[in-house]
């Protein structure tokens, strides 16, 4: 498996790890938005950086 495969996963389970007990714990709508778009734009970053070449 390729190592940078592997630290992105990481790093994005890391992500949702740290963001999901306010969302989970506080319910409110804007907040769960915003942690949404915030992790969609990390997984669209770490998918631009699979793709890019070295």
């Amino acid at each position: 498996m390729n190592i940078k495969l592997l630290m992105g996963l990481v790093g994005l389970v890391a992500l949702l790890a740290f963001l999901a007990p306010p969302v989970l714990k506080l319910k409110s709508v804007a907040l769960t938005l915003v942690v949404l778009i915030g992790a969609a734009m990390a997984v669209y970053e770490f998918i631009e950086q699979l793709r890019g070449k070295e």
